[in-house]
């Protein structure tokens, strides 16, 4: 998991993959609270951006996750969110397996999480190693525009 803020991307750029870097320069230069709901394409199926608006949730109704394909760039535009995070240590209970149709595993734990605090132009990168929990609130339930770049990961080599 790589976390950041995406004034300070540049200092990334130098060691950041090819497709992680055009995944933040999009969101460096992308008014992502303007953009409308659903899925934006970069690169095709390669690079795209989920748009979602959405309000935060308790914790316990929230449930942690895995993509094995692609890298999620979580990016918030407004509000306030939590998002759990984890190394996937292959112990976590399986509670629902989507990996197949819609590359999402999720648990109904996740071991060892901890959370992240998202303010607006925070980013994490999470790769197929990382359980990620988003949509948590913060303080109570809050409306929020948030972009899941979604980097196919194979494209890392």
């Amino acid at each position: 998991m790589i976390f950041g803020n995406i004034r300070h991307a540049e200092t990334m750029f130098a060691w950041l993959p090819a497709p992680l870097r055009t995944a933040l320069r999009y969101l460096q230069s992308t008014d992502v609270a303007a953009l409308s709901p659903g899925r934006h394409e970069l690169q095709g199926k390669d690079i795209y951006v989920q748009v979602n608006h959405l309000t935060t949730k308790p914790f316990a109704e929230t449930r942690p996750e895995v993509h094995r394909a692609y890298i999620d760039i979580q990016f918030l535009a407004t509000g306030r969110e939590r998002i759990g995070v984890a190394a996937d240590t292959g112990r976590n209970e399986v509670a629902e397996d989507h990996l197949a149709e819609r590359d999402v595993l999720f648990y109904r734990a996740a071991e060892g999480e901890t959370m992240l605090e998202m303010v607006p132009g925070n980013f994490a990168i999470l790769f197929p190693s990382d359980v990620h929990r988003p949509g948590c609130q913060a303080d109570g339930p809050l409306a929020i525009r948030k972009a899941v770049v979604k980097v196919r990961a194979s494209l890392l080599g």
